[in-house]
Order: structure tokens, then sequence, then C-alpha cells
């Protein structure tokens, strides 16, 4: 059985402390809490240096429209570089810390991100840049489930302008070329949105969306609205 080493003891009590009781939860046994939306996710993660014992802060969202079993960031800030464990007295400060201000970056993220609306406006506000193939992807979804069907076209143009070099980014066209169809059919981008989150919540070993997600309409029960 692996040893668990002392600053991630005092970074897991320390997190504990100030994250549980704002409904955030370890995701498995990792150094990340989740803030769980149904269709996306808040993540702090206290990321550990490479050679050394410590942790650094790293905060932001993922959204839950595409097909990974990892978490992701599709919006990051990083709040603190490494800190390094030195003693157990300074690092569980150090852990104090950070779980303090991981607990305010919940707070600030919540009001930024309150509804769908919020979060499509922050991705369309993202230059249409070539290279940037997700901003792209996900600033066209967002438009679409807002009703902006030429703002979405516009985005997924962009997705399917890059060079296919890649097998994620032919995957990624295809899946851009049919969204760009069915942003005229906000029933069937919504089913496709439904579809999309529960098929990501289960390669993530999340619990279902309750009720079950299905786009705007559901904004309300995973706590958003419009």
């Amino acid at each position: 059985m692996a040893t668990t080493s002392p600053s991630s003891r005092l970074l897991f009590h320390a997190a504990r402390t100030q994250l549980q009781p704002l409904g955030l939860r370890r995701f498995g046994r990792s150094r990340q809490w989740i803030d769980d939306h149904g269709w996306w996710l808040f993540i702090i993660d206290f990321s550990a240096p490479r050679w050394n014992q410590g942790s650094g802060l790293t905060v932001g969202a993922m959204w839950l429209w595409q097909d990974v079993g990892h978490l992701t960031f599709n919006v990051i800030e990083e709040v603190s570089g490494s800190e390094y464990y030195r003693s157990e007295d300074q690092f569980a400060r150090v852990a104090t810390d950070l779980a303090d201000r991981a607990s305010t970056k919940v707070a600030e993220l919540r009001t930024r991100f309150n509804c769908l609306d919020s979060v499509a406006r922050h991705m369309a506000a993202q230059d249409d840049r070539r290279g940037f193939l997700w901003q792209n992807y996900h600033a066209g979804i967002g438009a679409g489930l807002l009703g902006e069907v030429a703002k979405a076209r516009t985005r997924f143009a962009a997705v399917l302008a890059e060079d296919p070099i890649a097998p994620w980014i032919l995957e990624a066209q295809r899946s851009a070329a049919l969204l760009a169809d069915l942003v005229e059919d906000p029933a069937s981008l919504n089913t496709w949105m439904a579809k999309t989150v529960s098929a990501c919540r289960t390669r993530l070993n999340l619990a279902p969306a309750v009720p079950p997600t299905e786009g705007p309409q559901a904004a309300d029960a995973t706590g958003l609205s419009r």
C-alpha cells in the first residue's frame, strides 16, 4: 500500500475543512477537488511539485460536453506557484492558506459563471485564433445553446479550418460538422448535449446528474439559470 506523504495528508485535512462544507468533494484519491454543477465542474487542483513535497494551487472550470475520461481545464488560473514542505508545522500553515484561497476562488467562480449566459459569453469573448481548436469548439457550443446560430457556425467553421494532422483533431472536426447542423434545432442540440454530458460523467466516474442534464432547460436543476 502506498504511503501518503506528509504534504498530501496535511492538504487533505485543510481541504476537507475548508472545501467540503462548501459542497466540494475530493476527486478519487487525487489532490483535486470538484464543485459539480451537472454539465460542468469547477476544479481545485493542489498540484504537487515534480521533485519535492509541497503544493501549488490552480483553479478553473471544465465543460462536460466533451469525450474525455480525465479532468481538464477549459478555464484555468494559477493562484499560487509551488510551496515546499519543510516541516509539519510550516506546511500545515501553507496547506491552510492554500485551502482558504481555494475557497475564496470557489465563491468568485460561482459568481463569475452563475448561468449558461455567463459561460457562453465568456467563451464567445475569446479570440478566434488559428491553432486554438478547443477554444473555438467550446465557444461554438455555447453560442449554439444560446440560439446564436451564426456565431456558432463561425466558430465551428474555424475548427474545420484547422489542419487535421492528428486523429483527435479529425474527431473534433467530425463533431463540429455535426454540431454546425444541429444549432438550428434546439431540441436536437439539447439531446446531443444531454447524451454527451452523461457519457463524460460516466467516464469520470461521476454520479448521473439529478435530474438528468438537458442543456439550458435543466439549468435551474443544476443550480444555474438563464
